[in-house]
């Protein structure tokens, strides 16, 4: 046995973060003599916002042996295929940026080169008939994909609340301990740092190996008792206020999420079984609280369910996500707003680094160091990725003229001079978005580059006309054949009323 290992974790903080930390680590941890206990206050409300995935977060739901059909029953969700925007690059556009690709490469080159090509002559249909995604979820339509023709992915729709509560049960059955209660006090180890114990207002003291933060905007360890520094990027990303609100379904629920740029922010739609989740972030320079509130309760597709809950940020991550014996995950490690639904995908990616990277009892600096390093690295691209969303729009508001003519981040400014000049994407490490989904923003924003890659011209333009026109068909075709969402939710997983 190794007299080092650690042998108690103790997590701050329940909601979304929390109770994925706890049930992944207990899966993670079984047989092995850790106690992991989890310690939150029902005084302090849950920021239900989380309620979109990306296709990665099946892998986490498959790491716990979670049924797909019942875990959408008990969250009351449904499928995602990808995000339609609507009103991004200019008013009246509309694209869509899906859990899939264009199709195989034609000759080795990426099939949005051949597109171009047609395109420049006016013989394509618009690139997203070529997305498989697309074919579905214009239509309505759900079905997984063949695994042997794998040309889409899909996520889910949920809600956050229910999936925590889901969670808590399953990690409660595999041993953890909650422990209700208000934190008042957190001392500190005086000759290392460490954090020692939660003191908290009934007067429990639970102590602790290794402690992680899930504490939201608050970061009442990772910021207030370690004072890991936190790096601001509201000069790229200037929205900082948010409106939250439930509302009646009016009609099936729709099988991706929907994005509507505003005069200065954008509005979200999400469908569940039993409600839609609405939401709008918003520049308070350019917009008040008061206008933006009346902009989403305006919108609504029916009544709302609850009172507006607004709340305040600041666009940007940690320094050290990993400071001394304490880990930061969820909002308590930073904030991006939810544009490509990508806050459970860092709490996700965050806790199996921390897995990948478990300590012992000596907390050699250089396994934080790393840890912090990989952890970077994959917000500063998604980062890059969500400002590439402002930064190409042509729309004429001051909010969208200063994202036009702001300084950009090297890495994306690299990215979009190789756009500009080849039509490819230069890809990094630690890459959340391949070449497709850039492609699917930047053409969808009308953002074409100055050239297709110039092998592709040596195919006979009948021949390429020909074969674009069959795969567009081939897709209309399964789209059509597929079964309506709402049918296949009731066949499958039917939540409750």
């Amino acid at each position: 046995m190794n007299e080092a290992a650690i042998r108690s974790i103790t997590i701050l903080g329940g909601g979304t973060a929390g109770w994925m930390a706890a049930t992944l680590l207990a899966k993670a941890c079984d047989g092995q003599p850790l106690r992991i206990i989890l310690v939150e206050s029902e005084e302090i409300g849950i920021i239900g916002v989380g309620e979109a995935t990306v296709p990665l977060f099946r892998l986490f739901n498959d790491r716990l042996g979670l049924d797909e059909h019942a875990f959408l029953q008990a969250t009351m969700g449904s499928y995602k295929l990808g995000i339609e925007f609507c009103d991004w690059g200019q008013v009246g556009n509309t694209h869509f940026h899906g859990f899939g690709d264009y199709g195989e490469p034609i000759g080795g080159i990426a099939p949005h080169h051949h597109w171009l090509r047609l395109a420049r002559s006016g013989e394509a249909a618009p690139i997203d008939d070529y997305s498989a995604p697309y074919a579905l979820a214009q239509r309505g339509k759900f079905t997984p994909a063949d695994p042997r023709q794998p040309r889409y992915a899909h996520a889910y729709h949920f809600d956050a609340v229910l999936y925590a509560r889901y969670l808590r049960t399953l990690a409660e059955s595999w041993g953890v301990t909650r422990v209700e209660g208000r934190v008042v006090d957190v001392p500190l180890d005086p000759q290392t740092g460490h954090i020692r114990a939660l003191h908290l207002a009934d007067g429990q003291v639970v102590d602790g190996e290794f402690f992680i933060d899930c504490t939201g905007f608050a970061a009442e360890l990772i910021g207030k008792r370690l004072g890991a520094g936190y790096v601001d990027w509201s000069h790229w990303l200037p929205c900082d206020s948010a409106i939250a609100v439930p509302s009646a379904r009016q009609d099936p629920p729709a099988p991706f999420t929907r994005s509507t740029a505003l005069a200065a922010g954008w509005q979200w739609r999400i469908p569940l079984q039993h409600r839609e989740g609405n939401g709008i972030v918003y520049a308070s320079a350019h917009m008040s609280d008061a206008a933006a509130e009346e902009a989403l309760l305006g919108s609504l597709g029916g009544a709302p369910l609850a009172n507006p809950r607004r709340f305040r940020f600041t666009a940007g991550r940690r320094e050290a996500f990993w400071q001394r014996n304490c880990v930061a995950l969820g909002f308590a490690s930073g904030f991006l707003e939810p544009l490509e639904s990508t806050g459970i995908q860092l709490i996700q990616n965050g806790i199996g680094r921390l897995i990948e990277f478990f300590p012992d009892r000596h907390f050699d600096p250089r396994v934080a160091a790393e840890y912090n390093r990989v952890c970077q690295v994959e917000w500063d691209r998604i980062r890059d990725f969500i400002i590439a969303h402002y930064c190409v729009s042509q729309r004429p508001e001051p909010f969208w003229q200063a994202a036009r003519a702001m300084d950009l981040p090297d890495t994306l400014q690299q990215k979009l001079d190789s756009w500009h000049a080849t039509g490819k994407i230069p890809l990094l490490d630690g890459e959340s978005y391949q070449e497709p989904s850039w492609a699917a923003i930047l053409l969808g924003n009308g953002v074409w580059p100055q050239r297709h890659d110039p092998l592709i011209d040596a195919l006979p333009i009948d021949m390429l006309r020909a074969h674009m026109a069959r795969r567009r068909e081939d897709l209309a075709r399964m789209g059509r054949s597929a079964p309506d969402h709402r049918f296949y939710l009731a066949r499958h997983c039917q939540a409750a009323a």
